[in-house]
């Protein structure tokens, strides 16, 4: 099993353990102990993707209390913060994996690592979860059912193009064509230091 099929069967995994519950304060429960690094990190990462894709959900209602639509804001910003960092985690189990690989004279460097590729493809396996349901939910028109269906149809075969990418990436990477470069976070607007308005109140 490559990469891609790993990660796909990890993140259907984790959707579908939250849907059980299908409730945003459902504690997680990796079924990969932290010493299966890769696997748990996947399971971790789709998990946080998952519950804010539903925080997304419930900020969108019109008539949500102001004082719990702040509250929720403030849980998608940590949320945002969680996601980074698992993308980071990830991105150095790929460094340490590679590390030994000798780069050939004319490496190239690529727009994105391989977390951040998988990342987008976690949030694929929630589209495509999500937009299956719409496609076989009974109090949904003939009409809305087709149009879903025919989305669902573009998301598996854009699954298909990230898979052969993702994979490409990772066979460039492990024969030297390719090289890594991870930048760590710069984001400004959680350091106390760099946004104004925290330093201001600190």
């Amino acid at each position: 099993m490559n990469i891609t099929e790993l990660s796909w069967e990890i993140f259907s995994q984790s959707i579908n353990d939250y849907h059980k519950t299908d409730n945003v304060d459902t504690l997680v429960i990796n079924p990969y102990p932290k010493s299966d690094t890769f696997k748990h990190l996947l399971y971790q990462k789709n998990w946080i993707d998952t519950v804010q894709w539903h925080f997304e959900d419930i900020i969108r209602d019109i008539n949500i209390n102001p004082s719990e639509a702040l509250v929720l804001k403030r849980r998608i910003d940590a949320s945002n913060q969680e996601r980074t960092d698992m993308v980071e985690y990830i991105d150095s189990w790929f460094l340490d994996k590679y590390k030994n690989v000798t780069l050939a004279e004319n490496a190239k460097i690529n727009t994105e690592s391989p977390a951040w590729a998988i990342d987008r493809f976690s949030i694929l396996a929630l589209k495509v979860y999500h937009m299956n349901e719409e496609v076989n939910r009974p109090d949904a028109s003939e009409e809305h059912r087709a149009k879903c269906n025919e989305k669902l149809q573009i998301l598996l075969e854009q699954k298909k193009d990230l898979s052969t990418a993702i994979e490409e990436l990772l066979e460039d990477i492990s024969t030297g064509k390719k090289y890594m470069k991870v930048y760590k976070q710069m984001k400004m607007y959680n350091d106390e230091e760099l946004n104004p308005i925290l330093r201001k109140n600190k």
